[in-house]
């Protein structure tokens, strides 16, 4: 062979392996590039206005078809109170309201039993009884408003559980 063929054939050679050198030095700094270039968008992004970011989720909705809401699962979305009546559900109540709706003839007893269920003075359980209906307790237990249903009832009064 010839000077020239061999030197040609050298830089040939030293050219492969320069380009295949040269794909392995470009795919490890693209995958460097990727990683700066994720974070500079990432940066770009904190620098938005709430209302930016609004605009750029539904660009980025509409541009590739996708949606940002989380997908809901039906068996955890709480059920309204109509939904409820409507699939025979009752709704059991924690939070209770005593209201006495009268005294009937034994007013002074019906007082005395306010007196003591809601530790008042005579003058203000006098006026939660003249001042029929209203309510005695407000957010308790079933437990206890029962209870209080129960003295005022011996008492003489009616009340009504809300």
């Amino acid at each position: 062979m010839s000077d020239n063929k061999v030197e040609t054939e050298v830089v040939k050679g030293t050219a492969k392996n320069e380009e295949k050198s040269g794909k392995k030095k470009v795919l490890k700094s693209a995958k460097r590039d990727d990683k700066n270039l994720i974070k500079s968008i990432i940066e770009s992004i904190e620098k938005l206005t709430v209302l930016e970011l609004v605009e750029l989720v539904k660009s980025l909705e509409e541009k590739f078809g996708v949606s940002a809401s989380a997908p809901v699962s039906f068996a955890t979305v709480p059920q309204t109170k109509e939904a409820k009546e409507e699939k025979g559900v009752k709704e059991e109540k924690t939070d209770f309201t005593v209201v006495l709706t009268g005294y009937g003839d034994k007013k002074i007893q019906v007082i005395k039993a306010i007196r003591e269920i809601t530790r008042l003075g005579l003058k203000e359980a006098k006026e939660l009884v003249d001042k029929v209906p209203g309510n005695v307790k407000e957010g308790i237990v079933k437990e206890e408003a029962e209870n209080i249903k129960k003295k005022i009832e011996e008492a003489g009064g009616t009340v009504e559980l809300k």
